[in-house]
């Protein structure tokens, strides 16, 4: 399928930037992708930091809430102390004894190792339990009792108490299954000495990333702490769920979007090399002096060059999309168009072409040459009509100019053999005329002599004579005219040569029904001219002013009117007009008028107006025609003013042609 093409031109900056930009668009799903995982990681950094303040916050909690059972266990512990106290005082000083007392009994179920009676002396009074008095099963679980033991004591009338318990069983005892599970708990002294564990094998697990927690004890445990370590590793922010689903998405992104860049450049150097391809079709194209238009099966315009937009005066985008009638089709013969347009898009149009006539935009007209192909597409599907057009105007007037050439060079030749005949016709009429001239002499001297009075015969026998002069004298000039002699000029009054001239067609008017204006300035100079064959001219104008009137069928009295206009020129020409109210020139020019044998008459020669303008060129003046304000033709020449200067250089010319013609 074709497309408009438009005229390449030189990208501007602004152009140039946007293909640049448009290149680098691969990079956007690259770019949005790293924003978003960078939204990600901070929002992963953020909940992570967010995390570790929550988890820190509950151990610290956590220790809190332990080290105030521990404390509070070992009041407790306390209070049974001072209530063995309280009953030390009745036992007898004996181990048996101490070992009956219930309140001790409880205590080494509990949590007491031991308990020991000194006296003021520091010397042992009694001491439970004996080692070998232990069952199996209570040395087991004293020998397997982590940590180092601790001690309270109490001091009572100068005998202490001292209760040996194991820090261990106060942890497990003391503290929450939960939260052993969660933490590692131990107590340790200033110096990082572990006291006891709830594990049963202790292990210090904070080189190893885990976080901790250590709060004093005080109290009955001086120099103690305890120190909570959470048993969940605290994984690095990078090896978290999120942050590895991050970092495969950016992977896949940065693999997709080399894949797309890879792509993109492809399809870059696939459209760079259509780009020049068009380019070059469309160097092609335009250069092309035959123009070129696509159609599809309906007659729309599809495509368009520059050579065929340049025919018909028309952009590609003014013709593109347009269904026919086309504007450059001539509006007198549309149906005519229209039917050869049907024609060949049923496929019947000429395969060796067609001859069309087209209009430019601006009215003239054009001569075509119209090849008609198929427009096949990818598919091999015909959609449509490719056509080639010529411009064979340029030819149709060369091919007219040589018909001219040729008919005028046949014209020129018939012209000089009519010249020959008529210059031969005026020297054999010379001699008749001379003769009648005679006779008409001899017979008024004959009847002067009888005494015959009869003045009508004798104004007729004289007017014959003048006219038979007259005719002489005009067979005379026009020998001489068409021998190549010049013209006998002198100084004449061109308003009585207009006047003489019409005066011999006088009755001829009349008998039309034609009625003669005037309209001849009172100052008008004189002309240098031939006053006989100005006459021939002006009454060869008059004759065809009244012919073209009478051509027009009878018309009502006074409309027929013919006006003869002498006014001056400027400074050195006089003009004089024939206007009619006949039916106009019709466009047609003084050139094409004056043409040899050309004629509007079905009887005429084509050699009137032709002499006419001919004789008044020779006279170094100028012959137009145009329309009349009468409403009819206008035919006008001018003639030079007479001075003394312009008949000595006339008689000078005389002179020198005579000279040749006598010596040549």
């Amino acid at each position: 399928m074709f497309a408009p093409s438009l005229p390449a031109r030189r990208p501007g900056l602004a152009s140039r930037v946007g293909a640049q930009a448009r290149r680098r668009l691969w990079l956007l799903p690259l770019l949005a992708s790293a924003l978003f995982v960078v939204a990600v990681l901070v929002w992963a950094y953020r909940a992570e930091v967010e995390d570790q303040d929550a988890r820190r916050a509950t151990m610290i909690a956590d220790a809190l809430s332990s080290e105030a059972q521990l404390q509070s266990r070992l009041d407790t512990e306390m209070s049974y102390l001072q209530d063995l106290a309280h009953q030390i005082a009745r036992l007898p000083k004996t181990a048996a004894a101490l070992e009956a007392n219930p309140v001790v009994v409880d205590g080494l179920r509990r949590l007491w190792l031991s308990v020991t009676w000194l006296d003021a002396k520091n010397r042992i009074v009694a001491h439970v339990p004996d080692h070998q008095l232990l069952s199996g099963l209570r040395s087991k679980d004293l020998l397997d009792s982590p940590g180092v033991s601790s001690h309270l004591m109490l001091e009572i009338h100068g005998e202490k108490l001292i209760v040996r318990y194991s820090p261990t069983r106060l942890l497990r005892q003391g503290l929450p299954w939960w939260l052993t599970r969660k933490y590692d708990v131990q107590l340790i002294d200033g110096y990082q000495q572990m006291i006891a564990s709830v594990d049963e094998v202790p292990l210090r697990l904070e080189a190893q990333g885990r976080e901790t927690y250590m709060v004093l004890v005080g109290g009955n445990m001086p120099g103690a702490y305890l120190e909570l370590t959470a048993r969940e590793l605290t994984r690095p922010l990078w090896r978290t769920l999120p942050i590895v689903l991050v970092s495969g998405f950016l992977t896949l992104m940065l693999v997709a979007t080399l894949l797309l860049r890879r792509q993109v450049v492809r399809i870059s150097l696939a459209e760079s090399a259509w780009r020049t391809e068009a380019a070059w079709r469309q160097a092609m194209e335009d250069s092309a002096l035959v123009g070129l238009r696509a159609r599809d099966a309906e007659g729309r315009i599809l495509y368009v060059n520059r050579t065929f937009c340049t025919m018909v005066g028309l952009s590609a985008e003014q013709l593109v999309g347009l269904q026919p009638p086309m504007p450059y089709w001539p509006p007198d013969a549309l149906d005519e168009v229209m039917l050869r347009n049907k024609r060949n898009l049923e496929g019947r149009a000429p395969r060796d072409g067609y001859e069309a006539l087209w209009c430019h935009q601006d009215g003239r007209r054009l001569n075509v040459m119209v090849f008609e192909s198929p427009l096949i597409d990818a598919n091999g599907q015909q959609t449509g009509w490719m056509g080639s057009i010529i411009d064979i105007t340029a030819r149709k007037r060369l091919e007219a100019r040589e018909r001219h050439q040729a008919e005028a060079m046949a014209q020129q030749s018939r012209l000089t053999t009519l010249g020959e005949v008529a210059s031969a016709l005026a020297h054999q009429l010379n001699q008749p005329l001379t003769v009648i001239m005679g006779y008409n002499a001899g017979l008024q001297r004959m009847l002067a002599d009888a005494g015959y009075d009869n003045q009508a015969v004798l104004h007729a026998l004289a007017q014959q004579g003048e006219q038979a002069a007259e005719a002489g004298r005009i067979v005379r000039r026009i020998r001489e005219f068409l021998t190549r002699r010049g013209p006998q000029r002198e100084a004449c009054d061109l308003g009585a040569v207009a006047q003489r001239a019409a005066a011999l067609l006088q009755r001829d008017l009349q008998a039309a029904g034609v009625q003669l204006q005037w309209a001849l300035a009172s100052d008008l100079p004189a002309v240098f001219a031939d006053p006989i064959l100005l006459e021939q001219v002006l009454i060869n104008l008059l004759r065809n002013a009244a012919d073209a009137m009478a051509s027009m069928g009878q018309r009502p009295e006074g409309l027929a009117r013919i006006r003869i206009t002498a006014q001056r020129s400027g400074e050195r020409f006089v003009r004089l007009d024939v206007e009619d109210s006949g039916p106009g020139l019709d466009g047609r020019t003084v050139e094409h008028l004056s043409a040899p044998f050309y004629s509007t008459k079905s009887d005429g020669m084509g050699m009137g107006l032709a002499i006419c303008r001919s004789v008044i060129e020779v006279h170094h003046g100028g012959m137009d025609a145009g329309a009349s304000s009468l409403g009819g033709a206008r035919f006008s020449f001018t003639l030079p003013v007479f001075d003394a200067q312009m008949q000595e250089a006339s008689l000078a010319d005389e002179d020198a042609r005579a000279s040749l013609e006598q010596d040549p």
